[in-house]
């Protein structure tokens, strides 16, 4: 009866889409999306225009969606660029409104175009986004005219949006880079308590995540901040300060002794209140235990210095080095992009793909006499997005979470009648998309099909009629996702991680010999650590998608997913073995680095070239006193992760 039961069961990709993540609720935002759509149809039904207020509301829900920045010139871009875009949709998507073919044509190359410049980072993916759905609801909606009022009417709504998150920015403009700075100090707390445990390794994934939300944040603001006394300057000092103390962190893991006592994360912790506070002044004494070896020196160093820049009242402007680089010029940084679009095999895949799906939906829902609504292109639009998660997974808990959302839509189009009572349950409804859209992507679409389905009664007047239909058309679309999109284009393993993969251990190689090399400079070995991680961190993203499919990309994906951690290992093994040396320890020999460069570079060629692991016995000689012997240990261990035998 177990057994049966077991297989009865559903599977765990689907179990882990629905199971509700662990998010704090967003009470700003959610006050901010209540306000931003239910004001809008508020005003429209005061003039006696319901249907101009609901365009604005449509304008102002995609507003809300991409507002997902904390800091507040990152939301500006990431509010106001996706509604141009969003403009430029619904004004292409009303010229071809009931035009047959031709909106197919129109639709399915603007599909192409949003695909293809969804690759280039998350602005321009939520551009794309809102480029083809403005597009679909344009082709697929009468919409007043002449045709510049739709645009307008949506730019408003987005412009409402936008306003409404600004309000505090003369009080917290600098805030939300501060706190991102404070919370990267208490993550490398975090890592350190950790040090010599089991939770380390996802302490310092979390660090990985941190430092890379702060550097993004400080260098975007810093691209177009020339100012030598800006706070920025300290902000940027008091995180490039963290990186020896994360490089030591490494050391204090697999050597400390005295650096894994409870007054180190403690004292990193209260340096995170002084940044959050901006406490400046005479940097207090740091009472720490003494030093007992090279990890715990490299500990107390780093932690002093760290100290030292955080309390310091003016750092010297012109010893501030960006670890990652200051970003270049725009107009340089947009050539780049265009010929990376334009040359990229998987941005045209992609965009092909959206294509064809779009295409198709386009003609059923123009062409089959049957009448189907925009809604079939509208859901191929939103489970057609890699960089959000798996197509396959996307398109069960998209289908799950509208049937869930037209539930609610039943109620509210059945029992409140169209008007005044609009407004208020716009406000709850509203308030419930970035509240439910921290849970997962099933429940965020639970949330935002009954307002679509809402302002959408107002433009068209269908009233309970278009329930049954929308999740038919949400099937439809679904299904045309996971065939046209989905099992037509079979990427191989390499193509989609292996390649990845085998680039990242490669770079780990580099990294081995780089980091023991006579005369290397240090600022380019933390810029390729941190490289290293920024790429691992990819794929550790491109994994989890993997994760959610169906066999063989799930059990594969399950399989290869150690050597993702072997190699993580590796490279915190070779920061602690510089660490080691650069605070007294001795130097490992010539010829110990580049054996383990060599078996790293065999695992890299052996990845790039086979479908499964196969087991190397790696037969590495050193002293096992001496500092690489736990990585020797590590790259022991990655060659030896082989594929279960049922893949292989």
């Amino acid at each position: 009866m177990e057994t049966r039961a077991g297989r009865l069961s559903p599977p765990e990709w689907l179990l882990k889409g629905l199971r509700p993540q662990q998010a704090p609720v967003p009470w700003a935002a959610v006050c901010r999306a209540g306000v931003a759509l239910s004001a809008p149809l508020a005003v429209g039904l005061a003039v006696g225009q319901p249907v101009y207020g609901a365009l604005a509301s449509m304008g102002a829900l995609a507003g809300v969606i991409g507002d997902t920045a904390d800091a507040y010139r990152m939301r500006i871009f990431n509010i106001a660029v996706p509604q141009l875009f969003g403009a430029v949709g619904v004004t292409l998507g009303t010229l071809v409104y009931g035009e047959g073919w031709l909106a197919v044509g129109v639709l399915t190359l603007v599909a192409l175009v949003s695909g293809m410049i969804s690759s280039i980072g998350a602005v321009a993916s939520v551009s794309g986004l809102l480029l083809l759905l403005n597009a679909v609801v344009g082709a697929g909606l009468p919409m007043p005219q002449p045709w510049w009022k739709a645009p307008l009417l949506l730019g408003l709504g987005g412009l409402f949006v936008l306003v409404l998150t600004l309000l505090a920015w003369p009080l917290r403009g600098r805030e939300p880079e501060r706190a991102a700075v404070a919370a990267t100090y208490r993550s490398v707390a975090d890592v350190l308590a950790a040090a010599g445990t089991a939770e380390y390794e996802d302490k310092r994934q979390a660090v990985t995540e941190s430092l890379n939300t702060s550097y993004d944040l400080i260098l975007a603001r810093r691209a177009g901040d020339h100012g030598r006394r800006s706070p920025l300057v300290r902000q940027l000092s008091q995180l490039n300060v963290l990186i020896p103390l994360v490089e030591a962190a490494a050391a204090a893991h697999l050597h400390g002794r005295a650096s894994r006592r409870p007054e180190i994360a403690a004292a990193v912790r209260d340096l995170a209140d002084d940044v959050a506070e901006q406490r400046r002044g005479a940097a207090p004494r740091l009472v720490l235990p003494e030093p007992e070896g090279p990890a715990d020196r490299a500990v107390e160093s780093a932690l002093r210095h760290a100290a030292a820049v955080v309390h310091k009242a003016d750092p010297d402007p012109y010893n501030v080095d960006d670890r990652l680089g200051r970003p270049a010029a725009l107009r340089i940084r947009f050539r780049r992009t265009t010929r990376s679009v334009l040359f990229s095999e998987p941005s045209w895949r992609y965009g092909l793909r959206l294509a064809l799906c779009i295409g198709l939906a386009q003609a059923f829902a123009s062409l089959v006499t049957v009448e189907r609504s925009y809604w079939v292109a509208l859901t191929v639009t939103f489970v057609m997005k890699p960089d959000f998660g798996s197509v396959f997974s996307r398109a069960v808990l998209r289908a799950l979470g509208t049937a869930a959302g037209l539930v609610v839509a039943a109620a509210v189009l059945s029992q409140v009648p169209r008007g005044w009572w609009d407004v208020p349950v716009m406000l709850v409804l509203a308030a419930l998309i970035p509240a439910l859209t921290a849970k997962g992507y099933a429940f965020q679409t639970a949330a935002i099909t009954p307002v679509i389905l809402l302002l959408s009664d107002v433009l068209n007047h269908e009233g309970f009629g278009l329930l049954l239909p929308r999740l038919v058309d949400s099937l439809i679309g679904c299904t045309i996702a996971l065939v046209a999109g989905y099992l037509l284009w079979p990427e191989s393993w390499h193509t989609r991680i292996g390649d990845r993969l085998a680039e990242a251990v490669d770079d780990a190689a580099g990294y081995v010999a780089f980091a023991f090399g006579a005369g290397k400079d240090q600022s380019e070995r933390v810029r390729r650590r941190r490289r290293i991680y920024r790429d691992l961190s990819s794929v550790r993203s491109e994994f989890q998608r993997a994760l959610t499919e169906p066999p063989p990309t799930g059990t594969r994906a399950a399989a290869w997913w150690p050597l993702v951690v072997a190699v993580e290992r590796i490279v915190d093994a070779t920061t602690a073995a510089r660490v080691r040396v650069t605070y007294g320890a001795k130097p490992p020999a010539p010829e110990e680095i580049a054996e383990i460069e060599q078996q790293l570079r065999e695992l890299a060629a052996g990845v790039r070239s086979s479908e499964v692991l196969v087991e190397v016995r790696a037969e590495l000689t050193g002293d096992e006193e001496g500092v690489l012997a736990p990585l020797r240990q590590e790259v022991r261990a990655a060659r030896a992760i082989a594929s279960p035998a049922r893949e292989r």
